[in-house]
């Protein structure tokens, strides 16, 4: 940021936040999404042999929710990798979050 550029400043009720000009990261998420899965498949497998356990106390929403993150998961994924496989093709621009 140039010197005699000011940095922008939002004030919220008695708060004041001071917006940083830091360039975004040049990243796909296609990573991240594997390693989100890849956990979510984890913890439905971790829990899965406890399966009675969980339907007696209750928690079987704990394996569905498994299910669904996996899912998911698997959604984000294949958006991520199409968004990567478009913007090394060039018909997806390179995105500007600045307004």
């Amino acid at each position: 940021m140039p010197d005699d550029e000011q940095p922008v400043v939002h004030e919220i009720g008695n708060r004041t936040y001071i917006v940083a000009d830091v360039a975004p990261l040049d990243l796909d998420g296609v990573r991240t999404m594997q390693v989100g899965t890849a956990l979510w498949l984890l913890g439905l497998l971790v829990l899965l042999p406890f399966h009675d356990r969980l339907q007696e106390d209750g928690h079987l929403w704990w394996l569905w929710t498994c299910v669904a993150g996996f899912g998911l998961g698997l959604v984000g994924w294949d958006h991520c990798r199409r968004r990567r496989r478009l913007r090394k093709q060039g018909r997806l621009p390179d995105e500007d979050p600045a307004p």
